[in-house]
């Protein structure tokens, strides 16, 4: 069995309609599967395929499987795949020991584009963020998945990412497998690609 460092374990994968959310926690959760845990899958959602916000719950426990949904304030670790969504979300689940991993890539809403809203300086939000959880890292992976031959690829650059931190306990070569059982031909070379440069890759640290 593998040992986690708290049980359960409450992951928050957080962006908009469009980034891949629910294929990122299908992968996590699939990977702690095939190392005998137990994971859980929660998602909310506005009108996700027209960018709204989208947030999935992952819960890991080596005991009992838990309720989907993370009670507000007890996030372990915040994978955000967009800067405003990230903060929202970390006001709600966020605390003390939190950590985030973001994609500092802004999208847009379309009362941005068109010029009735603003949307808030980067650096605002990470001061904000900074604020509020234990350890913020910034990783463009927006950049590394162009990189790797397909912009729609994030998702799992940031897969890559998360597990590299040993946050969560489950090998490397269970991602890979869960990656494979989702893709096939030149769609699972580039996911595989991403998730690779996402691993490797070396998140920045905002003191």
């Amino acid at each position: 069995m593998t040992d986690l460092r708290k049980d359960p374990f409450n992951l928050i994968i957080a962006g908009v309609g469009g980034q891949g959310n629910i294929l990122a926690s299908q992968v996590v959760a699939q990977a702690a599967l095939m190392e005998d845990l137990n994971a859980t899958i929660g998602e909310t959602y506005g009108v996700s395929q027209r960018g709204g916000s989208v947030m999935s719950h992952v819960r890991v426990t080596a005991g009992t499987p838990v309720g989907p949904l993370i009670p507000q304030g007890q996030g372990d670790l915040l994978v955000g795949f967009e800067p405003i969504e990230t903060l929202q979300v970390a006001m709600d689940f966020g605390n003390p020991q939190i950590r985030v991993i973001l994609n500092p890539r802004p999208v847009y809403p379309i009362g941005v584009l068109s010029g009735d809203l603003a949307y808030p300086p980067i650096d605002r939000i990470l001061d904000l963020l900074q604020k509020h959880v234990a350890d913020l890292k910034t990783l463009p992976a927006t950049d590394i998945a162009k990189e790797a031959g397909e912009i729609r690829a994030m998702n799992l650059v940031m897969v890559g990412a998360l597990a590299a931190t040993g946050l969560l306990p489950m090998k490397k070569e269970s991602y890979v497998k869960a990656i494979q059982d989702q893709f096939r031909g030149r769609t699972l070379e580039i996911n595989q690609r991403a998730f690779e440069n996402g691993y490797n890759a070396d998140p920045s640290e905002r003191a």
